[in-house]
């Protein structure tokens, strides 16, 4: 079972995505901003992370950025979860390193899948 870290500080989001991400396989852990993002890292790291951009404290980006960064971290697969996917969006989190976007709102039923198909294509 892949171990999945989903960094999302909207409960009503952690809650939908823990539960579809639950059934597609993944072990999930919630952090509800990047720097709680990055000490869970530094504890037990992910095998992926799934990063909301927009949160208080420390975006999405920032926090990509740093973990990419971190030669410890560098290699953990990161997809942004956000509404923030156009064009110019998805150039950058590539930039970052990212692996690639998937758009809120999201289909659940899907998301999963989708998170794998990133993972697979990052590969």
């Amino acid at each position: 079972m892949m171990r999945l870290l989903l960094v999302e500080d909207d409960p009503v989001i952690q809650i939908v995505a823990k539960a579809a991400l639950g059934r597609a396989d993944f072990e999930v852990s919630v952090a509800q901003n990047g720097l709680e993002a990055l000490r869970c890292v530094a504890t037990a790291a992910p095998d992926v992370i799934l990063l909301d951009w927009m949160m208080p404290g420390l975006d999405g980006p920032s926090t990509c950025a740093r973990l990419k960064a971190d030669p410890a971290t560098k290699d953990i697969p990161v997809i942004f979860l956000t509404s923030r996917s156009g064009e110019e969006d998805r150039q950058r989190c590539l930039a970052l390193g990212a692996a690639g976007i998937i758009a809120k709102p999201f289909d659940p039923q899907t998301l999963g899948a989708d998170a794998r198909q990133l993972l697979t294509g990052a590969a």
